[in-house]
């Protein structure tokens, strides 16, 4: 799907909505972390507020996409259930009552001759957020900007275009019933005379632009943006079942991964097996899993052991599915696992499953991802229960920040150098 708007009908003055997002963000800056959360809370009790006119949007927007015939999955990306929104409010208000992540002041290992060096983190500026379906994300993305004096610009695809406006309208009234400016987060209708093309590009007025979505909306948003962007990832995580590794660890791993629909951001989708496993144990494996209603692929040699199996074409091992789906692949062991992993692993949450420590170690060392779990079911959660941290999502890229997208990524360091005078 690619999120560019169809014909222009709704006008939108770019430069207007940056220029008062910038606006925005130097009220941020200056508002104290109190104040900050006690506005989440009001836009969170306005979210709650317009539940009805966010769920009726959302019922629009199904029903023009199943008119249009979409995909399943994209169906239940943009579905917006009762659980999902109940979940988000409590991310949002989790958000509200976490303590300040800015202008923490850390002495600083950078030494300055003569002088006391200090960091601190600080925040980004106006962020954009490039998203597809899963409106919820917009709401998410706008509360941990806020709660890191950051503005934000959202720009969601078509298909969630009522959702979206709904719940901006929602935040809009959170906002100004806290006496922020509005202008704190924006939404760009996909409708108005404006692509994401125009808007990645304004590194005049962006800090940071985050797109979230299918690996085809990520690769254009990167394509074209001037601006620094943060990838996030979905799908096509590997694991590696080691002859050591228990069966009931493997399906565990399996299916917890698959509970965070229905973004399976950190979703194991390839199983490489060691091909001294036993047919009977991978036949238990397989019966499990389609019992829990998981379609099932095999490369060439599984599939002469197991006809079911559906086949794999070659792409395919790069490439997520996004759905329940799980490849499963022979290996010769650690060695070759490791090489297909570098080779085809989307590298943000590879796994491995051994009760071997030089294995688990060798595993950790040498797989170049974002992040590695041994004998962990690698499950992505935007908020852990007792726990200090919210995420957006993860990422996989190397440079500006990798692995989870929590709120430390949308702030930038501070260095204070304080001298006595001259000597």
């Amino acid at each position: 799907m690619d999120i560019l708007p169809p014909s222009p009908s709704d006008p939108c003055d770019l430069f207007a909505v940056l220029r008062a997002a910038g606006a925005a963000q130097e009220y941020l800056a200056r508002s104290r972390n109190a104040e900050r959360s006690r506005v989440l809370h009001r836009v969170v009790a306005a979210l709650r507020e317009g539940r009805d006119e966010i769920f009726e949007a959302n019922t629009l927007d199904l029903e023009a996409s199943r008119e249009r015939d979409l995909p399943p999955t994209v169906l239940a990306w943009l579905k917006l259930t009762p659980e999902r929104w109940q979940r988000t409010l409590a991310l949002l208000e989790s958000l509200g009552d976490l303590p300040d992540p800015m202008r923490q002041g850390n002495r600083s290992g950078d030494r300055v001759h003569d002088a006391q060096t200090f960091s601190q983190l600080m925040p980004l500026g106006t962020i954009a957020l490039v998203y597809e379906m899963l409106p919820e994300l917009g709401a998410i993305a706008a509360g941990m900007c806020l709660k890191t004096a950051n503005s934000a610009v959202l720009y969601g695809s078509l298909e969630a275009h009522h959702t979206n406006q709904a719940i901006a309208i929602a935040i809009a009234r959170g906002l100004e019933d806290g006496n922020f400016p509005t202008a704190a987060v924006s939404f760009l209708s996909p409708l108005a005379d404006l692509s994401f093309r125009d808007l990645v590009v304004q590194d005049r007025y962006l800090s940071l632009v985050i797109p979230y979505g299918r690996p085809k909306l990520v690769r254009q948003v990167v394509q074209y943006a001037t601006v620094p962007t943060l990838k996030a990832a979905l799908g096509n995580c590997y694991l590696y079942w080691a002859l050591s590794g228990e069966l009931d660890t493997v399906r565990w791993m399996l299916l917890d991964s698959h509970r965070n629909e229905p973004d399976p951001v950190n979703a194991i989708e390839k199983v490489l097996i060691n091909e001294q496993h036993n047919q009977s144990t991978l036949r238990l494996l397989f019966s499990s899993l389609r019992t829990e209603g998981f379609e099932l692929k095999g490369d060439a040699p599984l599939m002469q052991e197991f006809p079911e199996l559906a086949p794999v074409r070659d792409d395919e091992w790069h490439q997520p599915y996004l759905t329940r789906t799980i490849a499963f692949r022979r290996v010769s062991g650690l060695d070759e696992a490791i090489r297909c992993i570098g080779q085809h692993s989307s590298g943000h949450a590879d796994s491995i499953a051994t009760e071997s420590y030089a294995e688990s170690h060798q595993f950790s060392q040498r797989v170049d991802s974002a992040s590695i779990y041994v004998n962990a079911s690698p499950r992505f959660q935007r908020s852990v229960r007792g726990s200090a941290s919210v995420f957006l999502g993860m990422s996989n890229q190397k440079g500006y920040r990798r692995g989870p997208i929590g709120l430390e990524s949308l702030t930038t360091l501070k260095q204070a150098i304080q001298g006595e005078g001259p000597p």
